[in-house]
């Protein structure tokens, strides 16, 4: 039954992996809440994520924890499996943006506001590389990507269609758009770029999920 719901584990360095998936988790919960503390506007899903807080009260922490189980529902009918790095993203990255809440100072200057979106930008980017380097599956959003995918469906227009979808529903709710938006949609795939080849285990032969 749970190789019909998981993927296979890597056969090597697993201690290794997972505390580089933990940690590149860690981190992309950081830069998710310094884009937030920012003020200037979040990322797609997290627009989505901050007008379901605004409607519901629900800490935003965990509407993301309970936005990626529901994602990970959608699953099943698309016959994806899932690896144990799915289950660590769908849970740890929401934990981490709820345990940091407001304790990240909040800055009135321009100048530091924008320091925030570089500084979670670069978070989110080293994160991801170490998070997508460990080979230990998709997360909850990109497995919904290549699931439909599979289906017909271009990978680019998959993600666009779902991420467009996501941020006019989170501007609709009255999530938190703006530049910094823009910033982490067309600098987070330059910087992933950027890291992931420096940040793969050497010589790993896994094929390697996306992240968020």
């Amino acid at each position: 039954m749970l190789r019909r719901i998981f993927l296979p584990l890597p056969e090597d360095r697993l201690v290794e992996r997972f505390v580089r998936c933990i940690v590149g988790l860690a981190l992309f919960g950081l830069g998710i809440d310094m884009f937030i503390t920012s003020e200037l506007g979040a990322a797609p899903w997290d627009v989505f994520h901050l007008g379901v807080e605004r409607h519901t009260g629900i800490d935003v922490g965990l509407v993301i924890e309970i936005t990626g189980v529901f994602i990970l529902l959608l699953w099943i009918p698309l016959r994806e499996r899932m690896g144990w790095g799915t289950l660590l993203n769908a849970v740890e990255i929401g934990l981490v943006v709820f345990a940091l809440g407001d304790s990240l100072p909040h800055a009135d200057r321009l100048v530091l506001r924008a320091a925030y979106l570089a500084g979670g930008l670069l978070a989110i980017g080293f994160g991801s590389g170490l998070y997508i380097g460990a080979g230990l599956g998709s997360g909850p959003r990109d497995g919904l990507m290549l699931g439909l995918a599979k289906r017909g469906h271009s990978v680019r227009l998959a993600r666009t269609g779902i991420e467009a979808a996501v941020l006019v529903v989170g501007i609709l709710l009255g999530g938190n758009v703006g530049v910094g938006t823009a910033v982490f949609a067309f600098g987070i795939g330059p910087v992933v770029q950027y890291f992931l080849p420096r940040l793969r285990l050497h010589n790993d032969r896994t094929v390697l999920a996306t992240a968020h």
